[in-house]
């Protein structure tokens, strides 16, 4: 009885074990994790932000708030100075577009397009100069706007009078690449089709006008 009653207990001993293994946690870091993703043991991550994170920002003007007068044709037609932030990784160039979907025009009116600019860039400084390739940020060109001439570089708002409240959109754009387009040359359509298929993230800040005299 005593022999019989040892088996008994050793049975179960075992299958308490076997138990105990099936539920217990795996703790290699192969297991689910807490979200419920499955883990891969490694922790590293690589530096830099990830997508979705691209902003373009300026001190001249609110979002969605008046353009100043002296960045428009009827001041000192200077660009504003912006800032970048959130860049994501693998960015090799940077872009932007400038443009004007409230003009009484068949395309919106372009008012700046500006590619190549290096991906380290934070800012762009107020009154960046009307040349077709710039110093700084090195290696930045500048292309068409939509003005029939004085047309390389920054020309700010000048609606019709009588024309409301108009709409800036100075769109950023990070690149996995940089661009074959030669400086003073590439219009918005042309920028937009090089660009086809290399945009990481993309972003705006939109200001408004309207023509007072």
């Amino acid at each position: 009885m005593r022999l019989c009653g040892a088996k008994r207990l050793t049975s179960m001993a075992v299958v308490l074990l076997l138990l105990g293994g099936c539920s217990g946690n795996d703790q290699s870091g192969n297991g689910p994790s807490e979200s419920g993703q499955i883990g891969n043991g490694n922790n590293d991550q690589e530096e830099g932000p990830i997508m979705g994170t691209l902003t373009i920002s300026t001190d001249a003007f609110e979002t969605d708030g008046p353009i100043p007068a002296e960045y428009t044709g009827e001041g000192k037609d200077v660009s504003p100075a912006l800032q970048f932030s959130g860049v994501p990784r693998g960015t090799r160039s940077l872009a932007i577009i400038c443009d004007d979907p409230d003009a009484p025009s068949p395309q919106p009116w372009v008012h700046w397009v500006i590619y190549d600019i290096p991906p380290d860039t934070e800012d762009l400084a107020e009154g960046v100069p009307r040349d077709a390739a710039l110093e700084s940020p090195a290696g930045a060109k500048q292309g068409v706007n939509s003005w029939s001439s004085d047309n390389i570089g920054y020309r700010g708002p000048f609606p019709p009078r009588g024309g409301g409240l108009h709409h800036y959109h100075f769109k950023l754009y990070a690149l996995d690449t940089t661009l074959d387009l030669p400086p003073a040359k590439a219009d918005k359509d042309t920028l937009l089709a090089a660009m086809k298929g290399h945009v990481l993230d993309e972003a705006e800040v939109v200001g408004t006008y309207e023509r007072k005299r």
